[in-house]
């Protein structure tokens, strides 16, 4: 079985993972630029390796000449393929890139994603500022006063009664 059994055409880890090797880079940005004698001033295995692994992962391909060229649809290629989208579940639904992309209409979800930020910023008996509390709330959302007003309101964060400092709300 070969690795392109699961999908057809180049696999975006492989061509990753080749530009990411020092000496492939070096070769494929001279291949691109049409230098032929041995790219990147590699001689002998490191030469062979790194041309290998930009054939390998289809970054770089053999004419009739034997002489390597760069893919023309390479790129082209790895954008068109669709990636399986799996149903986020959980938290996950409400955030993109680690951060808040809406709050939840339904109020017990919404409790979930706060609690989540919640143990995820704060620990346990930790006592801090507001802005302490702001700064760590950044992470999440830019609108930090909204954030901090929901874990208030919600119950998940407290805050003295003079509001010079927040902690985690006891469980139990």
């Amino acid at each position: 079985m070969s690795r392109e059994t699961s999908q057809s055409g180049p696999h975006w880890r492989r061509v990753m993972a080749a530009l990411a090797n020092h000496d492939a880079r070096r070769a494929y940005a001279q291949i691109v630029l049409g230098v032929q004698d041995s790219p990147a001033g590699l001689s002998g295995r490191r030469r062979d390796r790194a041309v290998a692994a930009l054939l390998e992962a289809g970054l770089v391909e053999r004419n009739a000449g034997d002489e390597l060229h760069a893919s023309e649809s390479i790129f082209r290629d790895l954008l068109t393929q669709q990636p399986k989208r799996q149903a986020k579940t959980g938290v996950a639904r409400f955030m993109r890139l680690g951060r808040i992309d809406r709050y939840p209409a339904n109020q017990a979800e919404r409790r979930e994603l706060l609690a989540w930020i919640a143990g995820d910023a704060f620990r346990q008996g930790e006592e801090l500022t507001e802005r302490q509390v702001n700064e760590r709330l950044l992470a999440y959302t830019d609108d930090v006063v909204l954030l901090r007003r929901y874990l208030v309101d919600f119950g998940v964060l407290d805050r003295t009664p003079s509001g010079s400092s927040y902690f985690l709300r006891q469980e139990g």
